[in-house]
């Protein structure tokens, strides 16, 4: 018997309203598995077992030099004014001071020996001297790009080539964030004085060519951390979440007729914004810490200090961040060199030294890899007076906690600080070793680019296996 017009209706009706059902059904289960993505990473299970968990990249920017705080050369001292060895330059990329005379500059501060490994630190840096057997000198790091925004981007994204992804948004994808209230990659800045200001770009903390969630989150170092944090007035969180999930609500059906994964990054954002409005107050409210701990860091909350951002970087680590980058700006020194590095070891010493401290008394050193660089270092030779030129050839990082060796010095550059000569270590070599501590094999973590697997260290990475404890 033929069906009525009427049932047929029905029929037609229930099948496509069921059918739309199923297919919200798979939507849901589709974004809850985005979401979970951004909390697990790609690389679940992880390639080998981790060190660390966490990053926090106390990042110099600028060019400290390495002559004037981790890397004594007594024997640049003895020739100061003499003329470099052109054995040593000739042919040599050498920023402003082509054609003219390349004249030895020896360190502006003593060095002196510091804890039971005696490790050897400008005498400007007693604060970081006094944790000196958790952390490792790396005394032999090496870049190719001698300009700071090029210096920043390969240092930064492994690439000389914008549009690629930072090293905080490959951690980030490779393994998740251990929160869903913050951002899995966030971003502080400050800056003091004793020295040019370099702009740092936006996009050397950008998702490049990963999908956008994976970006740094920059909080603003004075105020309100996110703009628009609060609620708005008269508007109540029930009300605010109904608009929210009316949103998402739109951008569901939106993905559903365009199939554009963006657009499920846009409905995971307008939640993680909504969570933050309760999470960030309660993570920037340093009322809270005893004032042994202010006075550890030396930090005045809320005045936009490295110090300040030194704390709130622990904060953010307790609270399941995963990469967390402290630029501290102006390192950049043409001239002055001697006064300018007093300034800037007055501004960073302490905080660095009290962000290990605190880290260990809360035993969470041994899983958080912390870093202490900038994007290149500064000649032996003068700048035709008291100041020191960008330099790529030879350059110190400290690394500690999350599975490195302390109390050791790693590499060596040659007798007059101008080249790394013994262990040197590349930017891809470093981006290897950071990567491997986090249980990540750097060549398994990859995302198709234009029809190649693109990586953090390109074709290049070495992971060295000195410094790990």
């Amino acid at each position: 018997m033929r069906p009525s017009l009427e049932t047929d209706i029905y029929r037609r009706t229930f099948l496509r309203q069921g059918l739309s059902g199923l297919g919200l059904f798979a939507l849901n289960s589709l974004l809850g598995q985005r979401l979970n993505a951004a909390t697990t990473g790609v690389v679940n299970p992880l390639h080998h077992p981790a060190k660390a968990k966490r990053v926090i990249f106390l990042y110099q920017a600028g060019g400290p030099s390495h002559l004037e705080t981790f890397d004594f050369k007594p024997k640049l001292a003895q020739m100061n004014g003499q003329p470099m060895p052109e054995s040593m330059t000739k042919g040599q990329q050498i920023a402003q001071l082509q054609g003219r005379p390349l004249t030895c500059f020896g360190p502006q501060h003593s060095f002196r020996r510091f804890g039971k490994s005696g490790q050897e630190m400008c005498e400007l840096f007693p604060h970081i001297g006094s944790v000196a057997d958790d952390i490792c000198i790396i005394r032999s790091m090496w870049t190719e790009q001698i300009n700071h925004d090029p210096a920043h981007t390969l240092m930064n994204t492994g690439s000389i080539i914008t549009g690629r992804p930072s090293m905080g948004s490959w951690v980030v994808y490779g393994l998740g964030a251990e929160t869903d209230s913050l951002p899995g990659f966030v971003v502080l800045a400050s800056a003091g004085k004793g020295g040019q200001m370099q702009p740092i770009a936006a996009r050397q903390w950008s998702a490049g060519i990963l999908p956008s969630r994976f970006q740094g989150v920059k909080f603003n170092s004075i105020g309100n951390p996110v703009l628009h944090i609060e609620t708005p007035a008269g508007l109540s969180s029930a009300t605010q979440r109904d608009s929210i999930e009316s949103v998402n609500a739109l951008n569901r059906l939106e993905h559903r007729a365009l199939g554009d994964n963006e657009i499920l990054t846009r409905v995971a954002q307008y939640e993680m914004a909504f969570r933050m409005q309760s999470s960030v107050p309660d993570l920037v409210d340093m009322r809270k810490e005893p004032q042994s701990i202010l006075d550890l860091y030396g930090a005045q909350p809320g005045d936009g200090s490295f110090a300040s951002n030194c704390l709130l970087a622990r904060r953010l680590a307790e609270r399941g961040v995963r990469f967390i980058q402290l630029y501290h700006r102006d390192w950049d020194h043409h001239s002055g060199v001697k006064s300018n590095v007093a300034i800037k070891a007055r501004e960073t010493d302490q905080a660095t030294a009290a962000l290990l401290t605190d880290l260990k008394q809360r035993g969470m050193l041994d899983d958080t890899l912390v870093v202490w660089g900038g994007e290149f270092g500064r000649t032996p030779m003068s700048q035709g007076g008291d100041g020191r030129d960008h330099h790529i050839r030879g350059f110190s990082f400290l690394v500690a906690g999350g599975g490195i060796k302390g109390g050791i010095s790693y590499g060596s550059t040659d007798e007059l600080g101008y080249a790394a000569e013994d262990n040197p270590v590349a930017v891809p070599d470093f981006h290897a070793t950071m990567l491997h501590l986090l249980g990540i094999d750097h060549k398994r973590l990859t995302v198709k680019f234009q029809g190649l697997d693109a990586r953090l260290t390109g074709i290049a990475g070495e992971v060295v296996t000195g410094i790990l404890a």
